[in-house]
């Protein structure tokens, strides 16, 4: 088994971070607030904004740290290791929040846009996992 390069998982944990930035910041705020009848509300969540980056930053090192160790399991070509990525997030993240969206009856677009950034998110910590590995 290979080890764990330390700073790829960190690189890889920013890289999922700063996708959400872009996706939910940029790309998809107004589509993603409107599904959530959220639309013209600034962030009202009981955690300080401060924790919840702190928090999702740190939920994307446990990720990436899995990503990591599935790499180090075995010999993988970049095309794998992409494969793999994307995999994660389309067969298992995605599904993941579709069933919790089920059950939370979270509006269907709600779930295309974050289902949407699971997989471009993935595919962004794999790619970093390629390039510096």
């Amino acid at each position: 088994m290979g080890s764990i390069n330390l700073l790829e998982v960190l690189a890889g944990a920013a890289a999922f971070f700063v996708t959400g930035m872009a996706w939910y910041g940029v790309l998809f705020a107004g589509p993603w607030k409107r599904a959530l009848r959220r639309e013209g509300r600034p962030f009202a969540g009981k955690l300080p904004l401060w924790l919840v980056f702190g928090l999702t930053f740190a939920f994307a090192v446990l990720i990436a740290l899995t990503l990591a160790h599935q790499f180090a399991m075995v010999s993988t070509s970049p095309r794998a290791m992409m494969m793999i990525a994307v995999g994660f997030g389309l067969m298992l993240m995605t599904p993941a929040v579709g069933i919790r969206y089920l059950y939370l009856n979270v509006p269907g677009r709600v779930f295309w846009i974050d289902a949407g950034f699971f997989v471009t998110a993935m595919a962004a910590m794999g790619a970093v996992f390629v390039v510096m590995g």
